[in-house]
């Protein structure tokens, strides 16, 4: 099998939590050629989809951890059997428009995710089908709205709409010092509008990863923040433990499962805050497969490939 990447830059990789890098090391471990490409190569013509490529050999040494072959030229309608989108965001114009691109593909080339479904699914967009397993939410531009919303639920989380990581999260306490301030600002840095929220106290008890595969719970972890922090991410500095489902939590991976299966969103991280409220729905480059297989020693790469192989077979 031939596998394009479609990802960020391979120096600046950390191996040691990256799932996109995990993924590679487990295609190349079942014998799978592998070509790395940035989207900045991703071109259309006459029907062809192609890009510039390397391919890459994957290593789990930290500093030597990849090695490129000479570069070619693909045409991923032709030349490979999957492509991942696995890019991070920003969910920009640009992201779109990749979507778009490689949407040509259908019918040809496997694209994981689906394209047209990771472009009508932004994680904090999408997750609104599925409000009933949510706190309180407000989406808006307006500060009149959300010192409203403020007045009802005290303590408030805003965080742009189209973010990733736990990055410009902020929390505004109940006396809403700096809360205009802040919204002028994400008014002038996004045109989008940004998601409002309850604090949600449960936090400190960590905010759960769920991780499905074509619409199967593979696992989770249990992310907590770190020292001064109120952000859970691993990437602000929040840290991981090993975790189960909550009843609830299986209700809602119940609820979606067979809606990610149908849009064809096979590798997708759901965030449960307090074993109770679901805040997003990754689709775009989802993380956690790292941390979930170390804890439960399992290999939840292996049951992405897997679907990925299943879904091949049945398209054949």
């Amino acid at each position: 099998m031939k596998i394009a990447v479609q990802m960020d830059p391979m120096p600046g990789i950390n191996i040691k939590g990256d799932s996109s890098f995990a993924l590679m090391l487990a295609a190349q471990a079942r014998g799978y050629t592998l070509y790395h490409y940035d989207v900045a190569t991703l071109s259309y013509e006459a029907g062809q989809v192609t890009c510039h490529a390397h391919p890459v050999t994957v290593r789990n040494v930290p500093g030597d951890h990849y090695s490129f072959g000479d570069p070619v030229r693909l045409d991923l309608g032709e030349d490979v059997d999957v492509v991942l989108m696995r890019q991070d965001p920003p969910f920009d114009v640009g992201y779109i428009t990749a979507t778009h691109i490689l949407e040509r593909l259908k019918g040809r080339t496997l694209v994981v995710n689906d394209p047209a479904s990771v472009r009508n699914a932004p994680e904090k967009v999408y997750v609104l089908d599925f409000e009933r397993f949510m706190p309180p939410t407000l989406i808006t531009r307006s500060l009149d709205e959300v010192k409203r919303f403020q007045a009802r639920h005290g303590a408030i989380v805003v965080k742009p709409l189209h973010g990733n990581g736990g990055k410009a999260v902020f929390l505004i306490g109940e006396d809403g010092a700096n809360l205009s301030a802040l919204v002028e600002l994400f008014g002038q840095i996004w045109r989008e509008p940004f998601m409002v929220q309850p604090f949600l106290p449960e936090v400190a008890q960590g905010d759960k990863r769920i991780v499905l595969v074509d619409g199967k719970v593979a696992g989770a972890i249990n992310r907590k923040p770190g020292e001064g922090e109120f952000r859970s991410n691993l990437a602000v500095g929040g840290y991981a433990e090993a975790a189960e489902l909550t009843e609830r939590e299986q209700e809602i991976c119940d609820a979606m499962g067979p809606e990610l299966k149908e849009r064809g969103l096979l590798f997708v991280g759901i965030d449960v805050i307090g074993g109770h409220w679901l805040t997003e729905i990754n689709v775009t480059s989802p993380t956690g497969i790292v941390a979930i297989s170390a804890f439960n020693n399992s290999d939840v790469a292996g049951m992405i490939w897997d679907a990925i192989e299943a879904l091949l077979e049945n398209k054949a």
